[in-house]
């Protein structure tokens, strides 16, 4: 059973009278374990095909199936308990809290789950800091760490509810080339560890990272394939 599962999928918006059409048609599916770049051009419609895969908007028509669960049967509050318990973001504007430590930016998550306790909140939360190379700016304040060390605070809080996908819209956008490599070449280390994927880009170089990757261009999908030449972590590179 696929992960995620679209058919015919299609997205408008309405205001008054105008019908704003944004996506036509769509249809794919997405396996556990996964590495998948979502490629376009702005206005393509690709980050709003993110937010309807990530619960954060609903399709106006076709079938959305995650997990085998029929989307538009869920309720507001399923959903939102679906996202915060099976989904993970990145976004490329890091949305850290300001003035809050590294540590207590990535517990967050964390401490909507009732039967944790702060010790073991913490435990994981540190967990998954060192597992991005940031265990010695735990008590960072967030203002006080580079562009490329708030993404990778970014990707442990969205690695830290072990989510069974993570999204990634733009991740490298507001990052210097070193970094942004750095940020790639993590979320392909964590796919290669069993974490699905998906990326949305307009980035040739970022989007081959991933193994497959689906084109979209005016809200409809135009090719669905693996990539030919794929570019890879270098073997035994340190994070600092």
């Amino acid at each position: 059973m696929p992960l995620i599962e679209l058919k015919n999928l299609d997205k408008e918006y309405r205001n008054d009278e105008v019908v704003t059409k944004v996506l036509f048609d769509i249809t794919f599916s997405i396996g556990k374990g996964e590495f998948v770049s979502i490629m376009g051009p702005s206005g393509s419609g690709k980050s709003t095909l993110m937010h309807i895969l990530g619960f954060l908007d609903r399709a106006t028509g076709g079938s959305y199936h995650f997990e085998g669960k029929k989307v538009a049967m869920l309720s507001d509050d399923e959903l939102a308990r679906l996202r915060n318990e099976q989904i993970g973001f990145v976004f490329q504007a890091f949305n850290l809290l300001p003035r809050t430590s590294v540590l207590d930016n990535v517990a967050l998550p964390l401490t909507y789950v009732r039967k944790l306790e702060w010790p073991s909140i913490n435990a994981r939360a540190e967990q998954v800091l060192t597992s991005v190379g940031l265990g010695h700016r735990l008590n960072y304040f967030t203002n006080q760490i580079s562009g490329g060390e708030k993404q990778r605070v970014a990707i442990a809080r969205a690695l830290v509810n072990n989510p069974a996908v993570i999204f990634a819209d733009e991740p490298t956008g507001n990052l210097d080339s070193v970094s942004g490599v750095q940020v790639m070449e993590i979320l392909q280390k964590l796919n290669d560890e069993g974490h699905t994927i998906i990326l949305v880009t307009h980035e040739t170089f970022t989007s081959e990272y991933a193994k497959r990757i689906i084109h979209v261009r005016d809200g409809r999908i135009i090719s669905d394939e693996p990539v030919k030449h794929r570019r890879v972590a270098k073997d035994g590179q340190k994070l600092k």
